[in-house]
């Protein structure tokens, strides 16, 4: 097993030194730094998997080495432990406000720093481990987040919204007051021009959270949500969300990824629905429907959905859509019943949207 990688950050020769060899000893890979500027150097090249760090070094103290691992990606979610000679209330409120995972004050023994390293790293991975996309692997999630800090507390007996089939969850213009996460059923996510035409932006399933990008920037929904079919939504307040995100640099993260990804997404949908033929676009909307809504590709894909709900994510009028699948079904690519649509060839829909 690869041995753990860890960065030590610390001015002092002699303690640098010592808790190197006391890591080592540990069977930890050990990478050092004798002051700020080159700790945020060595984390940015060698990608360790937890870091130790002074505060009052020259260059970069540690506070300032934080605020800089915390601006890049890479380094964001690293676990963090700082180390202060002083013992000071303000310093150590100071640090874990800015997201630093632990504090040790200096003296510390051999068994203070490995237990601390090793509580870490432990947290660390149980976080990054792909949850179960169900109930309880939402919960499983929330009581990993909640170890991180005692302080944090995401509340377990969460509100659970039984929704029917085209029940609204909110409405474009409303002000967020929850982070949703969808833990039965399908929900699409839509905009409306002011001659009342939608045009759907996300589909949603099991296992999502959905609703934050508007609670992030404190601006009204930009979009309207509603169940596809009977589905099971869990409301989690904002401020339980704020503190969670503020609490857990690695949750945080975890949340970066997920807009980067969705901006990523609608940017690329656009540039589809800007360039791309009525053909393609509808064959787009297919795939979309098979890579959200089935795991197993290689078994046909069938859901019932509406022909103006691909209209709406394709951009075109009803009609257009109606004469596209017509077509299909005629080249044997999907098949049609009643509002079920199956798709029997997603390879070669997916290659003629391309």
């Amino acid at each position: 097993m690869e041995a753990r990688k860890i960065l030590l950050i610390e001015d002092n020769p002699e303690m640098r030194e010592n808790t190197a060899e006391i890591l080592e000893l540990a069977s930890y890979e050990v990478i050092t730094a004798r002051n700020g500027k080159e700790g945020v150097q060595q984390a940015a090249h060698h990608h360790p998997d937890l870091i130790i760090c002074d505060i009052m070094m020259p260059e970069l103290d540690g506070y300032g080495v934080l605020h800089m691992l915390g601006k890049d990606e890479r380094t964001a979610s690293v676990p963090f432990i700082f180390l202060t000679a002083k013992a000071e209330k303000e310093d150590y409120r100071k640090g874990m406000t800015m997201g630093a995972d632990d504090y040790l004050t200096k003296p510390y023994d051999d068994v203070e720093l490995l237990n601390a390293v090793e509580m870490r790293l432990k947290k660390s991975d149980r976080l990054k481990k792909q949850f179960e996309r169900s109930a309880d692997g939402f919960d499983q999630f929330i009581r990993e987040a909640q170890a991180f800090d005692p302080i944090v507390k995401l509340a377990e007996d969460k509100k659970v919204k039984v929704l029917r089939k085209k029940e609204t969850i909110y409405t474009e213009g409303s002000f967020p007051s929850h982070v949703f996460f969808l833990q039965k059923g399908k929900v699409k996510a839509y905009k409306s021009n002011e001659n009342g035409k939608e045009y759907i932006t996300d589909l949603l399933k099991e296992g999502e959270f959905f609703g934050y990008l508007d609670l992030l920037q404190g601006a009204p929904y930009e979009e309207t949500a509603i169940a596809l079919e009977v589905s099971e939504v869990a409301m989690i307040p904002k401020d339980d969300f704020f503190n969670l995100l503020q609490g857990n640099r690695e949750v945080a993260s975890k949340f970066i990824r997920m807009l980067s990804n969705e901006i990523k997404d609608r940017e690329e949908r656009l540039l589809q629905l800007a360039y791309n033929s009525v053909r393609k676009r509808v064959a787009q909307a297919l795939v979309m429907l098979v890579q959200r809504y089935q795991e197993d590709r290689s078994k046909p894909f069938s859901m019932a959905v509406t022909r103006e709900d691909i209209a709406s994510m394709v951009g075109t009028a009803t009609e257009t859509v109606i004469r596209t699948l017509s077509d299909f079904k005629d080249e044997r690519l999907v098949d049609m019943k009643g509002s079920h649509i199956t798709v029997l060839e997603y390879e070669k829909l997916a290659r003629m949207r391309n």
